[in-house]
């Protein structure tokens, strides 16, 4: 009785727990229905405005929207009549339809968050179109004020710069002028259009306004931001003016490969050849320059440390093998008797010299390949003495190696034993895991 007394009672729970779920769900249902119902309506009428304010053109896709969510809302209000309706439905049948009724409340509110998000930015700048033209004919006549300034610039730059420099100066003060002349014409098209009752031109009249406004903007900072690029790069070229002849004077006492002769020549032409009068090129000279003396500095490092030969390589390699072959014969043929350590240092060796293989034989990679010849030779080295000392003290004390004080073997079990014990267990051990 205890036990069917206890199976009633969680059956009980369970069933309220499920009752108390259904009744919240219904309750989000219809809360659903009446919040999606309203935004309807406030959309409904955003669009209206927005398309009084942008046209019908720019509210096309908000329309669209709004018309699905429309005919997918029918089928959530079906659904809740079918709810109310004086029938006998199942729980389970109450519970889909009001998880459907939230589904479709949930896609509608997003589907016309999207659509009105698109539009608020372009709606406020409608909003805000008088401010804004009044803004762009400010900026305009401010930017009159610079032209003087501009063709004063450009006078003098064209005095002290060739034609080759000047070409990063893409446009001129004229250029900047004309398109000050032709945001202000824009700009009054766009209230032109707006008065006209023609939203959509005067909107696109207003961009274009502001767009060249701000092309006129990059011009004008374009001539005075080149003016402090070439001061920069003159600043730049001293410098290195001054290093490479620094660079020249050190190399005459240091050691002069071919690549170092080259790379001076190199230098030495790119100095004699540097742009001289009043019009000059700094942006061209200094890389030039900066070339020829990154090019000096390659050398004269690569002549302070001299690329291996193939020779030296292939001999660092093979004393890599030689000492790689001897640990292996010590380290397999005492496989009882050697530890951990000998024989890690052992697989480490075994690893740098196969990276090896994976180098060219171009010059870049000879010293790389002869340093990990050296640290596989090193290691296997290591791996000798560490199997050595293993081998040494897994000889009993005073072991004389089989030998008594009269000159006879004791056994040939005392002299044989390690080896033998060794060379078993290791035969045993290759057994089992074969």
């Amino acid at each position: 009785m205890g036990f069917w007394g206890r199976r009633d009672r969680e059956a009980q729970e369970r069933q309220e727990r499920q009752d108390t779920g259904d009744a919240e769900l219904a309750h989000r249902a219809r809360t659903a229905l009446v919040t999606a119902d309203e935004r309807i309506r406030a959309t409904d009428d955003e669009l209206a405005f927005a398309s009084a304010e942008l046209g019908d053109a720019a509210t096309a896709e908000l329309r669209i929207g709004l018309e699905a969510v429309r005919k997918h809302m029918t089928e959530a209000f079906q659904l809740h009549q079918l709810n109310n309706d004086a029938t006998l439905d199942t729980a389970e049948e109450l519970r889909t339809r009001n998880a459907r009724i939230v589904q479709l409340c949930e896609w509608a509110e997003q589907v016309l968050d999207e659509r009105t998000a698109d539009l608020q930015e372009r709606v406020a700048l409608a909003r805000s179109a008088p401010q804004t033209l009044q803004r762009v004919r400010d900026d305009a006549e401010q930017l009159r004020g610079r032209l003087p300034e501009t063709r004063a610039t450009l006078r003098r730059l064209a005095d002290r710069y060739s034609a080759e420099a000047l070409q990063r100066v893409r446009m001129t003060a004229d250029d900047a002028e004309q398109l000050l002349d032709f945001a202000l014409r824009s700009a009054d098209l766009s209230e032109r259009r707006r008065a006209a009752g023609k939203p959509e031109e005067a909107n696109l009249a207003l961009e274009t306004a502001t767009e060249t406004v701000r092309r006129a903007v990059s011009i004008l900072d374009g001539v005075d931001g080149f003016e402090i690029q070439a001061l920069r790069a003159q600043t730049t070229l001293a410098e290195v003016i001054e290093d490479s002849r620094s660079d020249l004077a050190a190399v005459r006492s240091e050691r002069r490969t071919p690549a170092v002769e080259e790379a001076a020549s190199r230098l030495e032409s790119a100095l004699a050849g540097l742009s001289t009068g009043p019009q000059r090129d700094p942006f061209a000279d200094l890389a030039i320059v900066s070339a020829a003396n990154t090019a000096l500095d390659a050398a004269r490092e690569r002549a302070a440390r001299p690329v291996p030969t193939l020779e030296q390589v292939q001999h660092d390699i093979s004393t890599a093998d030689h000492a790689i072959d001897i640990a292996t014969n010590i380290i397999d043929g005492h496989r009882g008797w050697i530890g951990a350590d000998a024989r890690t240092r052992l697989v480490e060796a075994q690893r740098a010299r196969s990276q090896i293989s994976t180098l060219s034989t171009r010059e870049e990679s000879r010293e790389e390949a002869r340093q990990l010849a050296r640290r596989s030779a090193g290691l296997a080295d290591e791996a000798l003495q560490l199997a050595q000392r293993d081998i040494d003290s897994s000889r009993p004390d005073n072991d004389d190696w089989g030998w008594n004080g009269r000159g006879r073997r004791s056994g040939g079990a005392s002299i044989l034993g390690p080896v033998i014990g060794g060379a078993i267990l290791g035969g045993l051990l290759d057994e089992i895991f074969d």
